[in-house]
């Protein structure tokens, strides 16, 4: 089972990025997926979360309104369009399956397949 997340790249204080994580070996159609990220000497962090079918969505209050998850069940590909990006966005993206649920949580522990991570930074 892997989860390969992938889009992060260096962008200016403004600017957007879309992060896309696909999936395989594993159907994740039926579970919750999330975005995590982490910056350097600072723990995991909640970033978004999407329900099995991406009817219900949940955002932490640090990118809400700028960033927007998404997904494509037929892709098995969640997404994070990321706008509006600022030097404290800059981290190692994580994508995340929640097998045990349909909804979107916000609790890390709850994940339990997670991707390589994906550098995004962003400068002033």
């Amino acid at each position: 089972v892997q989860l390969q997340a992938s889009g992060g790249g260096l962008v200016q204080a403004g600017g957007s990025l879309r992060l896309s994580c696909a999936a395989s070996g594993r159907i994740f159609s039926n579970d919750a997926m999330g975005w995590f990220r982490q910056a350097p000497g600072k723990e995991r962090e909640f970033v978004a979360a999407v329900s099995w079918n991406g009817g219900s969505t949940l955002y932490a209050d640090s990118v809400k309104g700028r960033f927007t998850i998404s997904r494509d069940n037929a892709k098995n590909t969640v997404y994070l369009q990321m706008n509006s990006l600022k030097p404290e966005d800059t981290a190692v993206y994580y994508c995340a399956a929640d097998t045990d649920r349909v909804l979107p949580v916000s609790t890390t522990r709850n994940y339990d397949y997670w991707g390589q991570g994906t550098q995004v930074t962003v400068s002033s």
